[in-house]
């Protein structure tokens, strides 16, 4: 077999589709792996190139491919797309990346640290909670406008809207309970 210059490798949850060309750009491995032969796999080849198309689960693969003695490159999708021929399929995606990653114009996406990806993490996590507190002070407007408690919007606004509320004897008990548990929620 010659000795493999290039691999790509489309990803899914559990399996794997290989595509590799050895120096005569002529393909030498077409191979499906399971997830649990992936590693063993890697282990027993020579250093080689190894595309990855970008995804979430990607630069943890790349970290640990290099850490193999691999040289992993991660292509962004819409970059791989043209090189995908007719009927999209793994293999054909593999076949893809194997193509997109030989061309010299190709920008790859840097591989991120398990740092990085903390930091990142740690970003998606404040947008999604910043996210929800506005969903929740806009539903509790909402519902006091049921009622007839009008306030501006504004964050600021709405624990003083809450004791409002609280306080308001024409609002019915129910509603008093939902808008206090709200009110934690929103605390939080």
């Amino acid at each position: 077999m010659n000795e493999i210059i290039r691999i790509g490798m489309d990803t899914s949850k559990h399996f794997f589709q290989l595509h590799g060309v050895g120096a005569d750009e002529r393909v030498v491995l077409r191979k499906k792996l399971r997830r649990s032969q992936m590693l063993a796999f890697f282990a027993g080849l020579p250093p080689t190139a190894i595309g990855i198309e970008a995804c979430g689960a990607s630069h943890h693969l790349a970290r640990t491919l290099s850490g193999l003695g691999h040289t992993v490159k991660l292509l962004a999708p819409q970059h791989v797309k043209p090189y995908v021929s007719r009927n999209k399929n793994d293999g054909r995606d593999a076949e893809g990346l194997c193509e997109a990653m030989s061309r010299p114009r190709m920008e790859f996406v840097p591989v991120k640290t398990a740092e990085q990806q903390a930091g990142l993490m740690l970003l998606g996590v404040r947008q999604q909670l910043i996210a929800r507190r506005t969903q929740l002070s806009n539903a509790i407007r909402g519902y006091a406008a049921e009622f007839g408690l009008i306030a501006p919007c504004g964050l600021h606004k709405i624990e003083p809207l809450l004791a409002r509320i609280a306080q308001d004897e024409t609002v019915p008990e129910l509603a008093r309970e939902l808008f206090a548990a709200q009110g934690q929620d929103y605390a939080r």
